[in-house]
């Protein structure tokens, strides 16, 4: 199974993006998946806000994000935008750091006015990064988060995201041997 990332660009650890990012990781969890968790707030700031990519704790980041199959990025919207934590994390990744990766971003926010950040503001940062595929991108509104239609959205968007990665990284049946197919 392809292992994933989701990694939170939310500066607080409780918040309703973390829940969301939980609940999406959770659910790939329960597909199979090997599910890591890097909460951007806990690197070290001074190194973060450097690019030091030769410090321990960024270079360990960079290497997880560069290892994992696919990518779930969750971040709440200010100001129309993504949270600068996240754009920061990601400003200091190699050029091409989706490069084969799926992603799936996510985003949590107070105004339905905030949910074209994710395609204006977020989608073209993480296509200038050369993924294999970004897919639909959901946003929870603070109101409606925890409606069970929301909850029923959220899951729904992971599955397809899961499908997505699952089928990008299923084996072709011409890298089997011979005797194999």
């Amino acid at each position: 199974m392809p292992t994933i990332l989701a990694v939170s660009g939310s500066p607080s650890p409780v918040s309703l993006t973390h829940r969301v990012l939980t609940r999406a990781a959770e659910r790939l969890g329960g597909r199979g998946h090997l599910v890591d968790v890097l909460a951007v707030r806990a690197l070290p700031s001074g190194p973060l806000l450097a690019a030091d990519t030769a410090h321990a704790e960024i270079d360990s980041a960079v290497r997880q994000f560069a290892q994992a199959d696919a990518v779930v990025l969750a971040t709440p919207v200010y100001k129309a935008g993504c949270s600068g934590l996240l754009k920061t994390f990601l400003d200091l990744l190699p050029q091409f750091a989706l490069d084969g990766k799926v992603v799936l971003p996510l985003a949590t926010g107070g105004s339905l006015a905030h949910v074209l950040a994710l395609d204006y503001g977020l989608r073209p940062v993480l296509m200038s990064m050369k993924p294999a595929a970004v897919a639909e991108s959901f946003f929870v509104h603070a109101e409606q988060a925890e409606a069970d239609t929301a909850r029923a959205q959220l899951d729904a968007a992971t599955d397809r995201f899961a499908e997505l990665v699952e089928a990008l990284h299923r084996p072709t049946r011409r890298h089997l041997t011979p005797a194999a197919a």
